[in-house]
């Protein structure tokens, strides 16, 4: 799944279960390995965690569709200047909220990345809080439906077990 304007990108792409073999424990059989690569202004990185359940991960691309049909709220800032996603998941490595939807039809997405997730040069920073890495992107519902779409494409592969 491709979110991307002209000025940043957030792909994001399961790739495995955590665990190549069932074990028989419904939580962690289900763990998925997201490959994750990201490009703003300030940098480029790349990650790859076990951050997102079967069921969580269905959940983006609902999420996403809301977006793009307008039944998302903004989310702004609390009263600290802190952010706090929509779609937050048991890991917060990964997670989605809404900045900013114009009359044209555009929605900025803030995809929030923390922990493994987050730029290198963030890592290890006892004073980064989680989700307060963003990366903004500037989208069209038609954009938003394909990014759904893709991501449910790849989720095919990943059934719950």
């Amino acid at each position: 799944m491709l979110l991307n304007d002209l000025s940043s990108s957030v792909d994001l792409r399961p790739v495995r279960y955590q665990f190549g073999t069932v074990r028989g424990d419904s939580y962690d059989d289900n763990w998925l390995v997201i490959d994750g690569t990201v490009m703003t202004p300030d940098g480029s990185w790349s990650f790859t965690d076990p951050c997102l359940l079967t069921h969580e991960a269905r959940q983006v691309s609902t999420w996403l569709r809301a977006v793009a049909a307008g039944t998302v709220a903004v989310t702004e800032p609390d009263g600290e200047g802190e952010l706090s996603p929509d779609t937050r998941f048991i890991e917060p490595v990964v997670a989605f909220s809404l900045a900013d939807r114009s009359e044209g039809g555009t929605a900025v997405i803030r995809v929030h990345l923390s922990s493994e997730a987050a730029p290198p040069w963030q890592q290890g920073d006892d004073g980064a809080d989680v989700h307060q890495c963003v990366v903004e992107v500037g989208i069209d519902a038609a954009a938003l439906f394909h990014a759904a779409d893709q991501w449910d494409l790849s989720l095919a592969s990943f059934p719950p077990r």
